[in-house]
């Protein structure tokens, strides 16, 4: 989940700091990776821009739509275009196969899904979710680490993720959580609070707390 800022968002003069720094969007390193081909409040499917060049599981995304929508990557997924038929085992690398047959790649597609667990409105991030789902066709873009800070300075986004069935849980708050910790640069009290909140929505499942947190922290 064009650019967002002040030139194209008439919110963006109202919006916070925070707000603002997840919206900054320049340059090419910020070019969109994907492209949203469906849709609902609670999940999208995007087409990466490239073959095999989707985000990685586990990373924070932003979409430009008409509300601002934030997600995080749970899975990819690279297949054909023509229905009922799945590619071919040929024996050969892919660069010997795009010197001889080129146009098999021309038929693959890469597309990920990602799990929405907020938006942006007037006040800034809001960990909720959107009242509208992303529109289709809009861009996604991978978040830079100013803009994860900026939209993980509560917790709630671990509760959205734990909430979820449809989704690996543990295997991506434990992907999340090392962006957020890489975001926060290791900050100590943000780490100890994301801990304690942890702790607590977890309750007394102590096995798996202590699963989740020491591969978080490898």
């Amino acid at each position: 989940m064009s650019t967002i800022g002040e030139s194209s968002n008439p919110l963006s003069r109202f919006m916070s700091d925070e707000s603002n720094a997840i919206n900054a969007s320049s340059g090419p390193e910020r070019s969109h990776v994907g492209e949203v081909v469906e849709s609902s409040t609670t999940e999208l499917v995007a087409e990466a821009r490239q073959l095999h060049g989707a985000p990685s599981f586990g990373q924070f995304v932003r979409v430009d739509s008409e509300v601002p929508i934030v997600g995080i990557v749970f899975n990819v997924f690279t297949h054909s275009i023509e229905p009922n038929r799945r590619p071919t085992a040929y024996g050969k690398t892919e660069d010997e196969l795009r010197l001889e047959q080129p146009q098999i790649f021309e038929l693959l597609r890469t597309e990920f899904q990602a799990l929405v667990i907020g938006y942006l409105d007037e006040m800034g991030p809001v960990q909720i979710l959107p009242p509208q789902p992303a529109r289709i066709h809009s861009f996604v873009h991978v978040c830079s680490e100013d803009q994860i800070r900026a939209f993980t300075h509560t917790d709630d986004y671990m509760r959205c993720i734990l909430n979820t069935v449809k989704v690996p849980t543990d295997e991506l708050l434990i992907a999340a959580l090392r962006q957020t910790m890489r975001a926060h640069g290791g900050d100590r009290a943000y780490l100890v609070r994301m801990g304690k909140e942890l702790s607590r929505l977890l309750g007394d499942d102590y096995d798996r707390l202590s699963s989740i947190v020491r591969r978080a922290a490898y």
